[in-house]
């Protein structure tokens, strides 16, 4: 029966390319909508993983920093400063708004920094420097491919023009872009002397993040005060909400397309082949080497289906963002490993039924149509 399931599919290339391709085609899908959300999952939270301070202080009642608004006055970061066992406090400002630039409006985080502040500014520079005066800004390499700017150009947040004087790297996604400019400046567009948004808070070695942040709540009037870990979870969590769910709802359609098709696929190859399954079956192949031969059959075609998504997804895929470069891309090795085991579960569960009815036909009725 192994023979026959080879020697039947390799009869008719055509029709086992054909339906390998229609797998091929539904798990391609679905690995790439789990690739954007994969990037997109790092990117909404690239500024708090890439700044990795051990604790993020806050307004009290604000417990993330996607889509938040928080004011702190200046001498909380003091008094935060002052408690044992911190090493330093770095504050910023931040504002999500729209930034404009040539003829095209983008959303972005825009993050307000002191000169002396560079652990909370760029993680990567891709051209051009960092920022060191008035009416500077930093804008994401993307973002700037997008709008067709570049260094020396300006861009306006509210009424306000900066030159680009760098494009920095890994801080585009398509739910927020992060621009970085001076303190004082952003100070002016919020109007808001005398006040920090957040502060990121680093530890001397040894002491634990979390009974720190519960001292900070204790001891510092009316702020939040958050771990690393927690303080990422709330902002994914709220991204989520904010549109990267919708990405998510497309991987769960189309992995649903994916084992409608590939169950589809596996029934129709088996009740195509009902009259040469009979003829099997009349010369005394026993049922259950003829299910076996069926059923490896349809888990071959929908393992040459998985092999050849797999190989669109490795080789091609990683290479969009290329042309679209709002697009961040994270194909996993293991996403596509699990979708190979589907294809070849669904595969065996689709030809099942239709197996098992053929297996119990009369060769007679087959060859009386």
């Amino acid at each position: 029966m192994i023979r026959w399931a080879l020697k039947s599919l390799l009869s008719n290339k055509g029709s086992l390319l054909g339906s390998a391709a229609g797998i091929a085609g539904a798990f391609i899908l679905v690995i790439f909508f789990d690739a954007v959300f994969r990037g997109e999952s790092t990117q909404i939270v690239a500024y708090a993983e890439n700044t990795s301070p051990d604790i993020w202080v806050m307004q009290k009642g604000v417990a993330n920093m996607h889509m938040a608004t928080s004011f702190l006055w200046d001498w909380k970061a003091d008094n935060v400063e002052e408690l044992e066992g911190v090493k330093r406090v770095t504050p910023i400002s931040y504002l999500n708004t729209i930034i404009r630039a040539g003829e095209v409006e983008a959303f972005a985080f825009i993050v307000g920094l002191l000169p002396d502040a560079d652990r909370a500014g760029p993680w990567e520079m891709g051209k051009g420097r960092k920022i060191e005066k008035s009416g500077e800004i930093v804008i994401p390499d993307v973002l700037a491919k997008l709008t067709g700017t570049g260094i020396g150009d300006k861009v306006m947040i509210t009424d306000r023009a900066f030159t680009i004087v760098g494009l920095s790297k890994g801080a585009y996604s398509s739910a927020n872009a992060i621009a970085f400019v001076p303190f004082d400046d952003l100070e002016s567009i919020l109007k808001s002397g005398g006040t920090y948004s957040f502060l990121l808070v680093d530890l001397e070695e040894g002491y634990d993040p979390r009974m720190m942040a519960a001292k900070i709540k204790n001891e510092v009037e009316k702020v939040n005060a958050l771990t690393q870990e927690e303080f990422i979870r709330n902002d994914f969590a709220m991204a989520m909400q904010m549109g990267v769910e919708i990405i998510f709802m497309m991987s769960v359609i189309c992995s649903t397309l994916a084992v409608l098709i590939t169950g589809f696929t596996a029934y129709m190859q088996v009740v195509k082949k009902k009259r040469e399954i009979a003829i099997i079956k009349a010369m005394g192949t026993g049922r259950a080497s003829l299910m076996g031969g069926i059923l490896m059959q349809s888990a071959m075609i929908a393992f040459t289906g998985f092999i050849m998504a797999a190989g669109f997804s490795f080789v091609i895929i990683p290479h969009i963002p290329a042309l679209a470069p709002q697009l961040t891309l994270v194909v996993s090795f293991w996403a596509v490993a699990k979708m190979g085991l589907l294809a070849i579960v669904i595969s065996i569960a689709g030809a099942l039924i239709p197996a098992w009815n053929v297996t119990r036909l009369d060769p007679a009725l087959v060859f009386n149509g």
